[in-house]
């Protein structure tokens, strides 16, 4: 099925959404985006997912040319107009088009692009037997360099460990920071178990804190989960109980395997379990 496109307040067929090759979202991946789900009909978090956009756009001094709730009415009615409940939603704001040169200021209008779609970012037999990762010689980019609260058109970064993993036989790889401790996957947050306590790296790792992390974490604390954000090293997930990745894409997906070694008893564990299904519970 070809769905429709907003582009700047209007609709195009997917094979007629196109954007010019002076915009500088695609010449300098100057912009920021997010990825958002609806389930039925309604975009999970979605108040969440805007107001982080407006913040990461705010942040490189990104005017964006419609309020909070237009952008969150122009999401609705993109949904509405392909006929989806259960979608992924890609909402992109580039600097907009201008002439060559990195200067901001030669893009008069930013540009808003919403994409709703189905994606299946990884096999369901990864979900219910978990997935292997491989630990990538590529750190994330440094908070002191560019923030990673900023969700950024820029994913090179990210991409170059993602080849990594995918050249060790892995569907992710986990990133380090530059002081060596666990940061994220290249597209998830990652949490791990140890003697029944749920660890994810703090912000001050270097993170992106992500909606559906956030989410994880409400659920845990809610349900009685002992729940910490912290350091974390490579030794600690290792000798993990258990471990799994959160994003809007992927859900929540247990890691059984991380560097050829088995995390725990090489199976999902109960508590990656629990939350998968709390999770369930909370998008029905």
């Amino acid at each position: 099925m070809s769905y429709k496109v907003y582009i700047n307040g209007e609709f195009f067929d997917k094979e007629n959404a196109k954007i010019s090759v002076y915009d500088h979202g695609l010449l300098y991946g100057d912009g920021v985006f997010e990825g958002m789900r609806s389930y039925n009909g309604k975009v999970f978090r979605h108040e969440e997912h805007i107001d982080r956009l407006y913040k990461s756009a705010k942040a490189i001094h990104l005017t964006i040319p419609m309020t909070q709730e237009e952008m969150m009415r122009a999401v609705n009615d993109t949904l509405a107009i392909n006929g989806l409940k259960d979608a992924y939603i890609r909402l992109v704001v580039s600097r907009g088009v201008g002439t060559l040169g990195i200067d901001p200021n030669r893009c008069p209008t930013a540009q808003v692009i919403i994409i709703t779609d189905m994606i299946s970012l990884y096999p369901q037999e990864l979900y219910e037997n978990g997935l292997g990762i491989a630990t990538a010689s590529t750190i994330r980019n440094p908070a002191s360099s560019l923030s990673p609260r900023i969700k950024s058109l820029n994913y090179l970064n990210n991409i170059m460990a993602k080849l990594e993993g995918l050249q060790a036989g892995c569907s992710e790889a986990l990133m380090l920071n530059h002081q060596g401790q666990v940061c994220e996957c290249t597209g998830d947050n990652i949490f791990i178990v140890q003697d029944g306590t749920l660890l994810t790296p703090s912000p001050d790792c270097g993170i992106l804190e992500g909606i559906t992390r956030g989410a994880v974490l409400d659920l845990a604390r809610e349900h009685g989960i002992p729940c910490k954000e912290c350091v974390l090293t490579r030794h600690d997930v290792y000798i993990a109980d258990e471990c799994f990745l959160t994003g809007s894409a992927a859900e929540i997906i247990p890691v059984t395997q991380i560097d050829a070694r088995p995390i725990g008893d090489g199976k999902p564990g109960p508590i990656t379990q629990k939350l998968i299904a709390l999770f369930k519970e909370l998008i029905a």
